[in-house]
């Protein structure tokens, strides 16, 4: 039996789409700004073996992670370019590191103190980028250790400063206040350093903030997957992904019956309900149980009754019978409803959609690097 009959749910993740996405951020950002490619949380679940060679085909050559593990993982499918490490080093580890030649990112004095450590044991200086805390309040150097910095350059000793960055808490809001306050502030401290390194500000949603919030190096990850940065206002990405899931039953019901765990939905008429086999497990989140809804042939189907580990329960009851029988697709995500849509009615964001599709779906890879 073939793979695509034993599969009751699949994923297809277009990495053509991907580096498309890239390219228009490249041009968004002009040639003298590199476009780098956050592809942490393997590619925000989409698969960072087959996207990363993708990306880096196509011109990319600075990529970000969160772990050290994850950066291990990229360097096995790109041999050369760029990698840092968001979350930094970590006391036992900085060996491995140097041994597959991440760069860490420094978020606090231990931090500095212990690359600058490693790099005095092997009588060589190291690169490191500088993450600086300008209102997130989460990782990053504050206010007080930048300026212990720039009073004692020493504490940098056998560091080589490659990259200054920043993190921007409210870039998805164009009109927020916050947004001007973080660049003058990013401003003002890497002003303070002095120091002979690239600059970073901008994120998916700081990109388009305008050319001020651009600097040196651009660091776009959702965008990259067809998640929409400009929350509110048309997507300028290009969609990425598709899911769907097969439908295992159709059931004739008609009032009082009632569906699902809970009895959270009432029949109140004659009507059909399709099964599909896709649920929780596979990262379509409960909190969208009898709000969201998938497509059939391109016609909105409404989800009713709880959605449950590995099933989901469809009213298909304005379809022809003929456009539902079991085997027939329900689809998720793709068009008619983005990531970024299925989001919302699972009162969340297209990040934690991304980040939480299953690995029981039969992905398909279109496009990108064999």
């Amino acid at each position: 039996m073939a793979a695509t009959d034993r599969a009751t749910a699949f994923l297809t993740i277009d990495v053509d789409a991907i580096v498309a996405n890239w390219r228009r951020i490249r041009i968004e950002v002009g040639p003298k700004v590199e476009a780098a490619a956050v592809v942490k949380a393997d590619c925000y679940g989409l698969g960072g073996a087959r996207i990363v060679p993708a990306l880096a085909a196509a011109g990319c050559r600075t990529f970000f992670v969160a772990t050290i593990d994850e950066g291990i993982a990229i360097r096995k499918v790109v041999p050369e370019g760029v990698i840092l490490v968001l979350g930094g080093p970590l006391d036992g580890a900085a060996a491995d590191m140097t041994e597959h030649r991440l760069t860490p990112v420094l978020n606090s004095p231990e931090q500095i103190a212990l690359w600058a450590g490693h790099a005095q044991t092997l009588s060589r200086p190291l690169d490191a980028a500088l993450h600086l805390d300008t209102g997130m309040s989460r990782l990053g150097l504050d206010t007080p250790t930048v300026a212990c910095l720039a009073a004692d350059p020493s504490l940098l000793s056998g560091i080589t400063p490659t990259l200054v960055m920043s993190h921007m808490a409210c870039a998805d809001e164009l009109g927020h206040p916050k947004n001007p306050e973080q660049l003058a502030t990013f401003t003002a401290l890497s002003q303070q350093l002095g120091l002979n390194a690239r600059l970073s500000l901008g994120a998916s949603s700081t990109i388009f903030l305008g050319a001020g919030y651009h600097f040196d190096l651009v660091r776009p990850g959702a965008a990259l997957y067809g998640l929409n940065p400009l929350p509110g206002q048309p997507n300028p990405m290009t969609s990425a992904v598709r899911l769907e899931a097969k439908i295992l039953q159709v059931r004739d019901v008609d009032t009082p019956m009632t569906v699902g765990y809970g009895a959270s939905h009432r029949v109140s008429a004659r009507g059909r309900i399709a099964v599909a086999a896709v649920g929780y497990a596979d990262g379509l989140f409960r909190s969208a149980s009898n709000r969201g809804f998938g497509l059939i042939g391109g016609k909105r189907v409404p989800v009713v009754g709880r959605i449950s580990m590995d099933l989901t329960t469809f009213d298909v009851s304005a379809l022809p019978p003929d456009a539902v029988q079991p085997g027939a697709l329900i689809q998720l995500i793709g068009h008619g409803q983005s990531a970024d849509e299925l989001a919302g009615q699972a009162q969340t964001i297209g990040y934690e959609i991304l980040t939480a599709l299953g690995r029981r779906y039969l992905r398909n890879y279109e496009g990108g690097a064999c």
